[in-house]
């Protein structure tokens, strides 16, 4: 992640959470009260979060120690310390709801992918994200993503061509819509082409496509149509694809398996902040 967009981020979080002040911890304690916090696992996932615990604290506080005792990726259960920090005990307090927040969220998703990897169990079959992040937090998630053994998939509109249904719709077909592309799209970005009928993919093939997608297909027809496609073009598998299923996907030789739940609708994982006076 790029530091200065996570620097950024944190502010406006810190900003929207502290507003003029912390009431509280302000004033109950002196501002030289030195304090020692640590975050601790209370559940078996996989950690995300470490630029976002050091650069949370020191844009609050650049007073306080961050000692490390996990990386990104790293598997953690219950009882594990991921992180201690020292220093004034107000600036602890309040920076540790915007940090939990954040790395509770990031770590959820690794969690959720590391599963859906394992749950895939193909050596040639990439599992992969979407846009479907809660704004704000697109850059976390898709970090997230990573460290659970994922890839990412475009970030943003401005990176990436998708010609999805409503753009076929309304360009006429997957032809034109590839051609009005390609008349003014540089050499560099790829174009993807949503299809959900074999005559589709044979158009997508034909027209140009970089990515064809398979959307809201079955395993038995992933496969089918897998076949129709050129080797130099990549392969994905979406919508419809569950933790439950994703096996039968896997055997299908897709490229890539792109699922919204990673993101979606992730649970967090359960991560507490604990104060030594």
């Amino acid at each position: 992640m790029n530091t200065l967009k996570i620097k950024e981020a944190l502010k406006q979080f810190f900003l929207e959470d502290i507003g003029e002040r912390d009431v509280t911890s302000q004033l109950i304690f002196p501002n030289d009260l030195q304090a020692r916090g640590t975050f601790l696992v209370k559940d078996t996932g996989v950690f995300v979060g470490v630029d976002v615990i050091k650069e949370g604290f020191s844009l609050l506080d650049n007073r306080i120690e961050v000692t490390l005792h996990k990386k990104d990726g790293d598997m953690v259960t219950k009882g594990d310390i991921l992180t201690t920090v020292q220093g004034p005990i107000v600036s602890l307090l309040t920076a540790e709801r915007v940090v939990l927040n954040v790395i509770q969220r990031m770590s959820g998703v690794a969690t959720m992918t590391r599963k859906a990897v394992t749950a895939l169990g193909s050596d040639h079959t990439r599992i992969c994200d979407t846009r479907k992040t809660m704004p704000g937090l697109r850059m976390f998630d898709k970090h997230a993503v990573v460290c659970g053994g994922g890839y990412n998939h475009r970030f943003g509109l401005y990176d990436g061509v998708m010609i999805k249904d409503n753009h076929i719709a309304f360009a006429g077909s997957i032809t034109k819509a590839v051609t009005a592309v390609k008349e003014q799209l540089g050499h560099m970005v790829k174009v993807e082409v949503e299809t959900e009928t074999k005559e589709q993919v044979l158009e997508a093939v034909a027209a140009g496509a970089d990515i064809i997608m398979f959307d809201n297909r079955t395993p038995e027809e992933v496969s089918e149509y897998c076949k129709l496609v050129p080797a130099a073009i990549v392969t994905e598998a979406s919508g419809g694809i569950t933790i439950e299923n994703l096996a039968k996907y896997g055997q299908t030789g897709v490229d890539y398996i792109s699922l919204g739940l990673l993101t979606h609708s992730v649970k967090a994982l359960d991560i507490s902040f604990n104060i030594e006076v």
